[in-house]
């Protein structure tokens, strides 16, 4: 995995890279000290992720963004790294990846790289062309099924059957009122209502980034951000989502299951 590094602060990029490097697989290609010479280092580069500062002293790390957004090129996954919190909405806005604050904490510099393993890896699988002969569904019970590329074929009471990507969940609801799940989708404004005999254990099966977190919401890990007050809290596009809480009972595996993501 390539990575470049835009910062101003010297002494804070040489420490970013001599962390970055720590991980197996990773090798920092190059690193700018200002706005314009970073959008030359990306141009020539095509890295696989940048860490970009956003307060530099010629451009900043969100017209960086608005810049790049009009690039064609290979993505990128773009790391916001800054000691200011504040930019924190205008990165997502402008579809950062990430947001890393200074100084590095380097249990969220780990989960965003495993963050960023895990999406570089789906996208893979999505744009792999294959020869293979397709084989049949793999059921996971009466109303899913999982398909050779990887996507599940999920039944509902509202339409047939509607094709799901992992990375489009970002947590399944129990409504007890109807006595159904809901699974709450990016891109969708309401829950989607799956059928009745679709169960807890079933939805557990599809992938192993969901974690039951109570008896009444099951998450995708990979979009969780942080608990704070026994609540989730989540990346975009699930950052809307601010009910969640963590039951007692499903506390200590979610953090076992989130130290190790």
């Amino acid at each position: 995995m390539n990575i470049i590094i835009v910062d101003d602060d010297r002494k804070a990029a040489e420490t970013l890279k001599y962390k970055l490097e720590e991980y197996d697989g990773i090798e920092v290609i190059g690193m700018a000290y200002n706005g314009m010479d970073g959008l030359r280092l990306y141009n020539d580069s095509k890295p696989d992720v940048m860490f970009l500062d956003v307060d530099m002293p010629d451009i900043s790390g969100i017209e960086f963004l608005e810049r790049i957004e009009m690039n064609i090129g290979s993505r990128c996954r773009v790391v916001m790294y800054t000691a200011y919190s504040r930019y924190m909405l205008s990165a997502f806005r402008n579809k950062a990846f990430d947001y890393l604050m200074k100084p590095i904490n380097d249990t969220e510099l780990r989960t965003i790289i495993r963050r960023i393993c895990l999406d570089s890896s789906t996208e893979q699988q999505h744009t792999q062309r294959t020869t293979t002969v397709p084989t049949a569904p793999t059921i996971i019970g009466d109303g899913i099924a999982r398909r050779n590329d990887g996507k599940y074929i999920v039944y509902t009471n509202a339409i047939d059957f509607r094709l799901v990507d992992i990375n489009d969940i970002g947590l399944f609801a129990y409504n007890s009122d109807l006595r159904v799940w809901e699974v709450t989708l990016a891109g969708e404004k309401h829950p989607i209502r799956l059928k009745r005999n679709i169960n807890s254990d079933m939805l557990l099966a599809l992938n192993d980034t969901l974690v039951r977190v109570s008896q009444k919401h099951i998450i995708n890990i990979a979009y969780l951000m942080e608990v704070a007050d026994n609540t989730c809290h989540f990346y975009p596009p699930f950052d809307a989502l601010q009910e969640v809480k963590v039951g007692r009972l499903f506390r200590k595996k979610l953090i076992d299951r989130f130290s190790s993501f």
